[in-house]
């Protein structure tokens, strides 16, 4: 092929035999930590062989589980509050190193999870300043790491369900911290309504916040409905927007709720008759209406409307065919 360099006999055996002897160093180094870890080793040297294999294979879930032994049983016994900090301190920054290598490998999230989780307090009493002090302030610290990974790749859903996690479980929340949270998801949305992580964080802020009575509910809902409403206008065919909405409906699926939303979708419908996601959500409010209201409405009317938008929707997604075809035979 043109523009490709060939590659010669000896550069290819070379390249196997550098590969071979990586396989056989990874397998010799797996053998010795399995084999501590069998013994109970608890030691320094254990530890830093976990370290050279995990930079190997960050998927070997078994080490995470040995490394995480081995502090617990070993370096942190009898250890004081300053040393367990800087080790895990120590921890947070290699795993941090291999999530930009590896974003989205459970077993590194875990890792971060639990040495956040057994960070010491400060010294001093309780109430002091300094108690909840340097533990407060690696907590802050990741808040600000997963925003940036969170800018890097907006749809990484195991940051985002790291970053629930540290606004749960922060020493010490963060004054109108759901608010906030509420600020930051709607600018992730609004830089791509497809950010299907972001309208769910969404959902599960505006749910605490209506639940601690801490926000109109009935203005907040108005705001949401004309916010998902102005993204499946601009992309009618993106799932995301369309979930947050069916979502948002059923917190409070009243009648006139009902009725407006699937008025306000066959406005759509006109202007894009073929689209999947409009005619399938106008079928579920009509089956909500159907549902919870048919005694004050005209039941066989509306079942017919769900049957034609049923076969229309048979055509134009042929894969879930079964699917309509069972909604229908329930009418």
């Amino acid at each position: 092929m043109h523009g490709v360099k060939r590659q010669s006999n000896q550069t290819r055996d070379d390249l196997k035999r550098k590969e071979q002897s990586k396989i056989e160093k990874y397998l010799k180094l797996s053998e010795a930590v399995l084999s501590r870890r069998k013994a109970k080793d608890w030691s320094q040297d254990a530890f830093n062989l976990t370290t050279t294999l995990l930079q190997f294979n960050p998927e070997f879930y078994t080490i995470w589980n040995y490394r995480r032994i081995i502090l617990a049983n070993g370096i942190f016994a009898n250890s004081p509050p300053a040393l367990i900090n800087d080790v895990l301190s120590d921890d947070l920054a290699m795993t941090m190193s291999a999530l930009k290598a590896h974003p989205k490998v459970y077993w590194i999230w875990n890792h971060r999870r639990w040495c956040l989780e057994n960070l010491p307090n400060g010294p001093g009493q309780e109430g002091d300043a300094d108690f909840l002090g340097w533990k407060q302030n690696s907590w802050d610290k990741e808040l600000v790491i997963v925003e940036l990974m969170l800018s890097a790749d907006p749809r990484n859903f195991h940051a985002w369900d790291y970053r629930r996690f540290i606004l749960a479980s922060m020493p010490i929340a963060r004054e109108e911290e759901d608010k906030l949270e509420l600020q930051f998801t709607y600018k992730k949305i609004t830089a791509n309504f497809s950010n299907f992580s972001a309208w769910h964080q969404r959902s599960k802020t505006l749910r605490k916040l209506w639940e601690a009575n801490n926000l109109n509910e009935a203005k907040s809902r108005a705001e949401e409905l004309e916010n998902a409403r102005e993204a499946f206008f601009t992309d009618p065919d993106d799932q995301s927007v369309w979930i947050y909405h069916r979502w948002l409906v059923g917190t409070d699926p009243s009648k006139e709720l009902l009725e407006r939303e699937i008025a306000s979708i066959q406005e759509l419908v006109k202007e894009e008759p073929d689209k999947k996601w409009c005619l399938e959500s106008i079928v579920h409010y009509k089956l909500l209406l159907l549902r919870n209201y048919g005694r004050e409405l005209d039941a066989k009317v509306l079942s017919e409307e769900c049957r034609v938008l049923l076969r229309c929707l048979q055509t134009l997604d042929p894969a879930r065919r079964r699917r309509y075809e069972d909604l229908e035979l329930d009418l």
